[in-house]
């Protein structure tokens, strides 16, 4: 596996628990990214909100025990632990019933979620986490870092403005979308053009970003690193679900090019990460250094 040791990551965002027909794992975007990047070497910290409920410790315990900071996930009296009701369609894609308002909504600027971004390498963050003004103020005061800044694009309707989508992206040093968010955000902007590589170029014309990736499903991923594209065309796996799937890719793909492994060996095994965890059920599953090797043909 690709080694992110002395890489030093905080996540900014929701953490939740996804409710499959009853049965609740551990998910939130940037939590399933951080810890991901965790199992990758990386000294990672997430900054959320849970409610004073069982659903809450029970968060806190398990994200302690994965072996992430848990002092920045702050403790609500007035909100409830985030749930998320997740329905799986035949091929396996998911839709999602996120509750409103949750704790993670409510994430108040603390010292010490100040002092953990400016310590770090890098700051995650999605748009989901922005639909409500607390938590959209708290990451505004954050994006002021030095650090390194990736905009995971979540478009979950109606929790997000182009306006605010826009602001998250100029203030990006990378940015991911899948093929449907690039194209949606794209025609938003007044993009002429139909092609994801024209309109990641768009893009990057509008925002001055010139690292992002758009993932295609099992058609694999695009990555433009420093205005130049690559590509990588997917592994065949059988879908269980693609809950957390575009999570593990990005922390794959943002481990290896931070640290400095080319960027088409970058893409390649961030679509290996990302088919692995479809091909197994939740957010979070464990993959083995051998079945990545397996897949990617080494």
């Amino acid at each position: 596996m690709n080694n992110g040791k002395n890489l030093k990551a905080v996540a900014y965002g929701e953490v939740l628990w996804d409710v499959f027909a009853g049965e609740k794992k551990i998910g939130g975007a940037p939590l399933n990214v951080a810890l991901r990047m965790k199992t990758f070497g990386c000294d990672t910290t997430m900054i959320s909100c849970v409610g004073n409920d069982e659903d809450g410790k029970a968060i806190k315990e398990q994200v302690k025990s994965l072996g992430l900071v848990t002092d920045t996930i702050v403790t609500s009296e007035d909100f409830a632990t985030g749930l998320v009701n997740v329905t799986l369609n035949d091929r396996g894609s998911a839709s999602y019933e996120i509750n409103y308002p949750s704790a993670w909504d409510k994430i108040v600027l603390n010292d010490l979620a100040k002092k953990s971004v400016q310590e770090a390498d890098l700051l995650i963050y999605g748009s989901l986490v922005c639909r409500d003004k607390v938590s959209r103020d708290t990451l505004k005061e954050l994006l002021k870092t030095k650090a390194y800044k990736v905009f995971d694009v979540n478009l979950r309707k109606p929790h997000y403005t182009y306006e605010i989508l826009e602001e998250l992206m100029n203030s990006a040093d990378f940015i991911k979308f899948n093929d449907e968010e690039l194209l949606e955000i794209a025609k938003a902007m007044q993009s002429p053009f139909e092609s994801l590589e024209e309109n990641m170029h768009f893009i990057a014309e509008k925002t001055k970003v010139n690292d992002m990736c758009v993932t295609k499903g099992k058609h694999g991923a695009l990555l433009m690193w420093q205005g130049k594209l690559y590509n990588n065309g997917g592994y065949p796996v059988k879908v269980v679900d693609t809950v957390g799937a575009g999570d593990s890719f990005l922390a794959a793909l943002i481990t290896s090019l931070l640290t400095n492994k080319a960027p088409q060996e970058s893409i390649d095994f961030a679509c290996a990460i990302g088919a692995l965890v479809a091909e197994a059920p939740g957010a979070n599953p464990e993959i083995s250094p051998s079945r990545i090797e397996s897949l990617m043909g080494n």
